[in-house]
């Protein structure tokens, strides 16, 4: 019983650690705030493959951009459905839209990665804002983050949009993405954390300025990558540019993923270059796992009980503020279980030379394929 109720304690004191990190960023992770300088162009900038479904919508959402000039470019990225066409359509009927074809895929590139490095070529604006096909921008995101870049000196502005959430499988999945940026990443990645390893991005809403972008290398200086955000945030900090993530719900909405399965994939493809690594996921499994699995075997002893209830009300405080479905917050631990899978699936299957997949392409682990 002893024993039981040491571990307990230990189960509590991890609990501690995210929750008065996660209380901190709640306070930190704002909305981005500041109008663009005078001659502002933002180039909302599109990678799209076999996004018949949800490219139409996400232009007619940047279309709509008020408070700063915008032009939209979407690069086709070996598309078989009706992309392009739709692209077309659409472009007839406004000159602010450009539609380019990615040339082939260059041996040692990812496919996103390639795309977006077309797209800056292609791009005329002061400002760069990459964004995913399945991102609905809302009117003012693209005025406020250039203007929160001019206003705070950030080369990279960068939030996670509110995320839609629509099957039990997305929900098992998706919320660890805004779970482990507040309550585990030291400062939630403002500006004054400089240190490049505590640098973080999302690749569905991401603005750099275009200068600063160039002088880091942009995206050929990660070419290889799956996880191009994160990649090119580390790489302008390491240049010396700030990078600053923003709170992301007010300014966009994106449903990731439609079901388990995709959701499984998507994840798995960008752990190895996350957590999914011999030595860090042994220490992200002790802390996650510790803090929100392990209080369950030693129920009910106080110390489980209030580690477990310390978890929760973190995982409510941080779904209400990013406006997920509070229906996810009871999962929680059954999330951070399946989270632990997928990152111990991709390690796994890393040591074994299993290429990652997405979209009809196979990468070998480590780079490109």
């Amino acid at each position: 019983m002893a024993f039981d109720s040491t571990w307990a304690w230990i189960a509590l004191l991890l609990a501690t650690f995210p929750a008065t990190m996660g209380l901190a960023n709640l306070f930190l992770v704002r909305p981005p705030r500041g109008v663009p300088a005078p001659g502002t162009l933002v180039s909302i900038l599109i990678p799209a493959r076999n996004e018949e479904a949800h490219v139409a919508r996400c232009l007619e959402a940047a279309l709509a951009s008020r408070g700063a000039e915008v032009e939209a470019v979407v690069m086709d990225d070996g598309s078989t459905d009706r992309t392009a066409e739709i692209v077309r359509a659409i472009a007839s009927r406004d000159p602010r839209v450009r539609l380019e074809t990615a040339p082939a895929l260059p041996p040692g590139w990812t496919g996103k990665v390639h795309a977006c490095a077309r797209l800056a070529e292609a791009a005329r604006g002061t400002h760069l804002l990459f964004i995913d096909a399945d991102v609905r921008l809302h009117r003012d995101a693209a005025a406020a983050m250039a203007g929160h870049a001019a206003r705070t000196g950030a080369a990279m502005v960068t939030g996670v949009p509110r995320q839609e959430i629509g099957s039990l499988g997305e929900a098992l999945t998706v919320p660890m993405i805004n779970f482990l940026l507040f309550c585990y990443l030291p400062g939630g990645g403002r500006a004054f954390t400089r240190r490049a390893d505590m640098a973080a991005a999302c690749g569905q809403l991401m603005l750099v300025e275009r200068r600063a972008y160039a002088d880091a290398g942009g995206h050929a200086g990660i070419s290889g990558v799956l996880h191009d955000a994160l990649a090119l945030a580390r790489r302008m900090r390491a240049a010396g540019h700030a990078t600053e993530i923003v709170e992301g719900a007010p300014l966009a909405t994106c449903r990731m993923y439609a079901g388990l399965a995709q959701s499984w994939h998507g994840f798995l493809k960008n752990a190895r270059e996350g957590m999914a690594t011999p030595i860090g996921l042994p220490i992200w499994t002790v802390l996650l796992a510790g803090a929100h699995l392990w209080p369950i075997a030693f129920l009910p002893a106080p110390a489980a009980f209030l580690s477990l209830a310390l978890g929760l009300a973190l995982r409510g405080a941080v779904t209400l503020r990013t406006r997920e479905p509070w229906w996810t917050i009871p999962l929680h631990p059954a999330t951070v279980a399946v989270a632990l899978a997928i990152q111990w699936t991709a390690l796994l299957r890393g040591a074994m030379g299993m290429p990652a997949g997405w979209k009809g392409r196979a990468y070998q682990a480590g780079g490109a394929g």
